[in-house]
């Protein structure tokens, strides 16, 4: 295992999902009273996996087809639209 690969990936997630919709629906959940804590992280925890197991195969999948330097300008170029979309939302 590359432990270098795997901190740079853990920090870059984790910077990543600090304070996105995702955290706030999970905290959401979270502090309803009746609900149970461990339930709501579990529950968060295999949303979070089962999302990351499909980047990971879809990404594998396409690297096989285009080339990781373009595969790079198009995630670039699809977060530049995002902002742009969310701005023009607000």
């Amino acid at each position: 295992m590359d432990i270098k690969l795997l901190l740079t990936v853990f920090s870059t997630i984790f910077i990543a999902e600090l304070g996105d919709k995702t955290q706030i629906a999970t905290l959401l959940y979270a502090s309803g009273s009746t609900n149970s804590k461990l339930t709501v992280f579990l529950g968060s925890a295999c949303a979070l996996v089962t999302a990351s197991g499909i980047a990971v195969l879809v990404g594998s999948f396409l690297a096989q087809y285009i080339n990781s330097r373009y595969l790079s300008w198009i995630a670039g170029l699809a977060f530049i639209c995002v902002g742009i979309w969310t701005i023009m939302r607000a």
